[in-house]
């Protein structure tokens, strides 16, 4: 399940002189419904996946024109509706869902991800302090990563236009793509529940297990991950962080190049780039290069602190991530919206104040987390726990006890508004044999569901991981988060939630 990049730079504090007694955290009770829910969610999501992949294309429409009418599509038999549907979706046979080639590729990926990260200058960075006593270091570079990665591509476009290769090659093994990053999310999330068994206390590598992940339960316990941060040593790579590792480059990235292959895609069909594909760039590209900008923030997130690595994070961050962030792109780059001078800066003046809330709201509590004293957060009010810890009260945490997650959510709707009243059909024109028709008639609003799918699965993640969030709180300050709710009394939505 994809985990949203909620982003607040913090400087890590210096090492303690003393080492504590290796300790676990006392393991807690089942979260996303325990045994069943993540076996429904290990093995449904990926469904969901292929279905947003099939249902939605080039070959037919979006969705497939037999979705439009349901009852029709099965009135002869299932047998029929299936048949139906293979012809629609393009359906390429078991054996068509990967490929040598996408499978190739795939590697290559992974292979140059790791080259990059050895190789390009890099920060060494201190995480918080462990359990256990001590802190990790994790050498960071996503960002030197992502502009080396850009400038290629982008010289590559230069020279040979939409046909560099990387662009056709990614829009040809879509689907070989998907099944590929499948595989290695369910491979990895394997090779890190077994290598947990090998954690023993105390040990000098700093080994623990997440509180949540060791349950006792198989399935509970692989999805959820075991254990808290999973190193692996590559040869002449070296130690590899890869929960650290998979947050931000393979799948965050390769977001990116996703959108980047839709765009050159409509380019390629139409001869131009449209108004609505230019927004989506810009929003998702900022999101993403934001994210890898302030690479040391993900190393205070409850992905790094908190949540062991699992199938959870492994599909959410190689899967969920690039191919299902990705759908708005895909879409317009069949059909090309145009929307106007009105419907851009509505979108953009949108997509301006998510990102100021956002930005903001994280770079105080940053400023106030490494100096409570700076010039520019001192005046701030604040609730002193039992823990020695420092509760915001005023300010933009004053607003709201995740106020952060607000601006999260209102920059999604530049992602999604630019499609419109989604929806098209694809008919083989008369006047130029050959070639096909996209149009929109009857069809209008039926693909809603799957180019603002990402804003309301955003909703729903948000609130579930503040509900998360909370529980934490309320375990680690006790008496103190009750007082603190007293005061800011709103979660998300001043006002509303």
């Amino acid at each position: 399940m994809a985990r949203t990049k909620t982003l607040s730079s913090a400087k890590a504090a210096a090492p303690l002189a003393v080492a504590r007694p290796a300790v676990h955290e006392e393991p807690h009770g089942f979260e996303f419904g325990g045994p069943i829910g993540a076996s429904l969610i290990s093995f449904g999501l990926p469904l969901v996946a292929y279905a947003f992949a099939f249902l939605c294309n080039d070959v037919t429409g979006c969705p497939v024109p037999s979705l439009t009418r349901p009852g029709a599509l099965f009135a002869n038999g299932w047998g029929s509706g299936i048949q139906t549907l293979k012809a629609e979706t393009g359906w390429p046979g078991w054996t068509g869902l990967i490929s040598l080639e996408a499978a190739a590729g795939t590697i290559a990926w992974y292979a140059l991800s790791l080259v990059l990260y050895k190789v390009l200058p890099a920060k060494e960075v201190e995480g918080i302090e462990l359990k256990s006593g001590g802190r990790l270091t994790y050498r960071l570079n996503s960002f030197l990563t992502a502009l080396t990665i850009l400038i290629v591509a982008a010289a590559g476009t230069i020279v040979q236009g939409v046909d560099f290769p990387l662009w056709p090659f990614i829009n040809k093994n879509y689907i070989g793509l998907l099944t590929s990053n499948i595989l290695i999310a369910y491979g990895l999330a394997t090779y890190v529940y077994i290598h947990s068994f090998s954690v023993r206390t105390p040990n000098a590598a700093k080994r623990e297990l997440a509180a949540g992940g060791h349950s006792g339960n198989l399935i509970y316990d692989w999805f959820i991950g075991r254990e808290l941060n999973p190193r692996v040593t590559i040869p002449l790579i070296g130690e590899v962080d890869i929960k650290a590792f998979m947050e931000l480059r393979p799948g965050m990235l390769g977001w990116l190049l996703l959108d980047l292959a839709f765009a050159a895609k409509q380019y390629k069909n139409y001869g131009y780039i449209s108004d609505s594909m230019l927004i989506v760039l810009f929003s998702q590209g900022l999101y993403i290069l934001d994210s890898v900008y302030n690479e040391p923030a993900i190393l205070t997130t409850i992905d790094i602190t908190t949540d062991g690595f699992g199938f959870m994070l492994s599909f959410g961050d190689l899967v969920w991530v690039p191919f299902t962030y990705s759908l708005q792109t895909r879409y317009l780059s069949v059909h090309p919206v145009s929307l106007g001078p009105l419907w851009v800066l509505t979108i953009l003046g949108i997509q301006g104040f998510g990102y100021y809330v956002f930005r903001a709201s994280n770079s105080e509590k940053n400023a106030f987390r490494t100096d409570p004293n700076g010039e520019s957060v001192q005046h701030l009010k604040f609730i002193e726990t039992a823990s020695g810890s420092r509760l915001l009260t005023s300010g933009w945490w004053g607003t709201a006890r995740h106020i952060n997650y607000l601006g999260d959510w209102l920059m999604s709707w530049a992602y999604c508004l630019p499609t419109l009243a989604a929806g098209y059909k694809l008919t083989p024109s008369i006047m130029y044999p050959g070639t096909r028709l996209v149009t929109t008639e009857g069809m209008a609003g039926f693909a809603v569901p799957v180019t603002y799918f990402y804003m309301l699965y955003f909703a729903i993640l948000l609130v579930h991981r503040e509900a998360r969030d909370e529980e934490k709180c309320r375990r680690k300050y006790g008496k103190d988060w009750e007082r603190y709710c007293e005061v800011v009394r709103w979660r998300i939505w001043p006002g509303v939630y």
